[in-house]
């Protein structure tokens, strides 16, 4: 059995687990997407509500990831599809990016809806995907959406540079086939370029890929309310 946990960091209740923290980060967000707004560039504008609120680094990542502009909130806004539109439609997902994200919920982890209404996590994969306990968890949610939607089919694209993707690719394959789903996957050398590239609906809480698709589904979004998944969720809008 695989006893890997995605879970929190040593310190992260520290950092966010209290109303103070919260409140405090809630500001920096404001903060942050008014210096977006005036075309600060990301960098620069964290690196100045840092200081304001002396944040530490995973307090920077986790405002960094629920900040945007006014620009970019209303084009993502204007973008985004709601679940009765997804009724015999392909969609394309953003393998380690949703997979990633769930498997954080899952394991207690906290997690963060930002500005735009994504939740977004403060795991990375450092160039190598470990699957964790939560994987298959993960993995039946996505099909306990894609069956009950009646998606026609759902596509996972993967990062093919990423050690073990491979790996995943024929997990998801074999789980597919063994409950008959129609799912294909796919690995690709630059998955970001692809997935904004897509004409189809995509699949993902990464910022760029948002900011660049043709539209988007908030799936974890989704997932939190109708199968109830409720656990650190920290709202910073």
């Amino acid at each position: 059995m695989n006893n890997r946990n995605r879970g929190k960091n040593t310190g992260d209740d520290a950092l966010f687990g209290s109303e103070k923290q919260t409140g405090k980060l809630k500001l920096a967000v404001q903060d942050m997407q008014y210096l977006l707004t005036r075309e600060y560039a990301e960098k620069a504008a964290s690196e100045l509500v840092g200081n304001r609120y002396r944040l530490k680094t995973r307090q920077i990542q986790a405002i960094r990831g629920a900040s945007a502009s006014d620009h970019q909130i209303r084009n993502r806004n204007l973008k985004q599809t709601e679940i009765g539109a997804l009724k015999n439609r392909t969609i394309y997902l953003d393998g380690f990016n949703v997979l990633i994200l769930l498997e954080s919920l899952l394991s207690g982890a906290y997690i963060f809806e930002g500005l735009d209404g994504c939740f977004r996590d403060l795991s990375g994969i450092h160039g190598s995907y470990k699957k964790v306990k939560q994987t298959m968890e993960a993995v039946a949610l996505i099909k306990a959406f894609f069956v009950k939607n009646k998606v026609q089919k759902l596509v996972w694209i993967f990062d093919q540079p990423v050690s073990n993707s491979g790996r995943i690719k024929q997990l998801i394959h074999e789980f597919a086939l063994e409950n008959n789903l129609n799912w294909e996957v796919e690995l690709q050398f630059n998955p970001d370029k692809f997935l904004a590239g897509c004409s189809e609906v995509v699949i993902s809480s990464d910022a760029w890929i948002l900011d660049h698709c043709s539209c988007w589904f908030n799936l974890v979004g989704y997932l939190i309310r109708e199968e109830q998944l409720f656990s650190n969720q920290i709202r910073l809008s």
